[in-house]
């Protein structure tokens, strides 16, 4: 009895053991369920198709048909500059003069020849009158007449020479004045008052910005497909719209430097300047297809992707979309492949978003 009870008493603590480990088993609950994920609300544009342009983009000049650069044309001392760089000018306002002092002198000693030969045509004119009297009442010979006759005739062209002459030094000594040839603004005036100048002397320009082209050079390859009428966008260096405008000229050779055909197209934005340099779009046609906005595109790894709202059993769940991209159109990406008309494309809060998270669409 003594034995079994020593035994019995070895077991106790496993039995007591035992039993408290399956007390502790009763006592202790499942672990809860995590609870399902909220609906994110977005926002969610439909995908429709638009017309994207096909297009080349080159590097234009804007150019005005009324821009001078003014030079003299004749030599001289530069004496008075009468205008600024940046002024409006009229037609015909004097901006600078060259010295006039000895073409001056000259257009004097030409309407003093002037003023003689006229004094001798009138004496011959008197006379050659005299003569003609005096041969009808028979007083003198007819060799007298003609002699008179010759030299009025002489003394006349002398002195229509002496005219021409007088006008055409005067009109030479109008150069020493330089004017404005029309309307516009004094650009840059890179010469002095005393400097020596001549033809070749660039004293500066007048510019307007009335009448502007863009001058664009197309590629010889693209000959067969250039036309009047093309449509051209004109932008910013930084790729901000311009102007939209058309081609109105081509020319009809090649450009020997640059071998391109040059085509021009009218420009009227205010924003533009005369020498400024662009870049022009020319739309060769246009292809309707998917667009999406700018900020619905997110990027992985180099790869483009989109989310779409999918609808199963009446939810809405963000599907990660890889997308094509084409050129941007506006503030939206035209798409080459992925997505269809018609799909609702994620366009707030894609940088909470994973593959199959629900989502609440509001728009």
């Amino acid at each position: 009895m003594l034995k079994w009870n020593s035994s019995l008493s070895r077991f106790c603590p496993v039995l007591s053991l035992a039993a408290l480990l399956g007390l502790t088993a009763c006592g202790r609950q499942a672990a809860p369920a995590d609870p399902p994920m909220q609906a994110l609300p977005v926002q969610v544009e439909t995908v429709v198709s638009s017309p994207i342009p096909q297009s080349d983009v080159y590097v234009a000049t804007i150019k005005s048909r009324q821009a001078a650069t003014i030079n003299p044309q004749i030599d001289g001392n530069l004496t008075k500059i009468l205008v600024h760089s940046g002024d409006y000018v009229r037609a015909g306002q004097e901006l600078m003069e060259v010295d006039p002092t000895k073409q001056a002198a000259t257009a004097e000693s030409a309407k003093a020849t002037e003023r003689q030969k006229l004094a001798v045509f009138q004496y011959n004119q008197v006379e050659v009158e005299r003569q003609r009297k005096l041969y009808q009442q028979g007083v003198t010979s007819k060799d007298a007449l003609d002699q008179a006759e010759q030299a009025y005739r002489n003394s006349q062209a002398d002195y229509q020479s002496a005219v021409a002459a007088t006008l055409s030094q005067q009109e030479q000594l109008g150069y020493y004045k330089i004017a404005a040839p029309f309307d516009g603004v004094v650009g840059d005036i890179p010469v002095h008052p005393g400097d020596y100048v001549t033809p070749t002397t660039m004293l500066t320009t007048v510019d307007t910005n009335r009448g502007l082209e863009a001058y664009i050079y197309i590629p010889s390859e693209r000959a067969a497909a250039v036309h009047t009428g093309l449509e051209v966008e004109i932008e910013s260096n930084s790729d901000q719209p311009i102007e939209h405008t058309a081609i109105s000229f081509v020319s009809p050779q090649v450009e020997d430097q640059l071998q391109g055909i040059l085509v021009k197209a009218p420009v009227h934005s205010p924003a533009l300047r005369n020498q400024q340099l662009v870049k022009a779009a020319v739309i060769w046609s246009r292809s309707r297809k998917p667009v999406v906005p700018v900020l619905s595109v997110v990027r992985v790894g180099g790869q483009s992707f989109v989310f779409v709202a999918q609808s199963r059993d009446g939810k809405y769940f963000a599907r990660q979309t890889s997308v094509s991209l084409g050129d941007t159109v506006g503030n939206d990406y035209s798409v080459l492949g992925g997505l269809k008309d018609g799909d609702k494309v994620i366009i707030s809060g894609t940088q909470f978003l994973i593959d199959g998270a629900p989502v609440q669409p509001l728009g």
